[in-house]
């Protein structure tokens, strides 16, 4: 049995073991310091049965010992563990922020983009109908010229018949 509680307490550290005693290890000291002063006071045959009892409550405490000295162990893994998790949260949050900033500066940079082409389509359609009114002022200007050629035409026709005259 001595084999068994020393292979459990090397689950503890030497750190863990030289720590203050709890409360529950102070009253479990002072119930065996009582339980000592019984078996000293009874006789013999309830000496070795309170010896006995008092072995099998000595394995008991000791054993709780080590489960108190295990839990308070991963009581710090867990400490340690959400320290950690909290800060890979904290760089996960940060790195997200400045993505955040990243894609808004990139929106606002699409959005001037955008509307400086949108300004510059509209010059151009403007520019586009302003041609097409001139275009259609070169209509009525094709057709004066059609009469002017008819006109000039007639003319030279006429000029060339008085310049034959015999």
């Amino acid at each position: 049995m001595e084999s068994e509680k020393a292979t459990n307490e090397t689950l503890v550290s030497e750190a863990e073991a030289n720590q203050e005693p709890t409360l529950q290890q102070n009253s479990q000291l002072d119930e065996e310091e009582e339980e000592e002063d019984v078996e000293d006071k009874v006789g013999g045959d309830e000496i070795g049965i309170s010896k006995s009892t008092s072995l099998d409550q000595k394995e008991i405490l000791s054993a709780l010992e080590v489960v108190e000295r295990d839990s308070v162990a991963i009581a710090d893994s867990f400490t340690s563990l959400f320290a950690s998790l909290r800060l890979a949260l904290s760089e996960v949050t940060s790195t997200s922020v400045d993505h955040m900033r990243c894609f808004s500066d990139a929106a606002g940079r699409l959005q001037e983009c955008a509307l400086d082409a949108a300004t510059k389509g509209n010059r151009y359609i403007n520019s586009c109908l302003r041609l097409n009114e001139e275009i259609k002022g070169m209509d009525s200007l094709a057709t004066q010229l059609k009469i002017l050629r008819k006109n000039v035409d007639t003319l030279d026709s006429a000029v060339n018949r008085l310049l034959r005259l015999p």
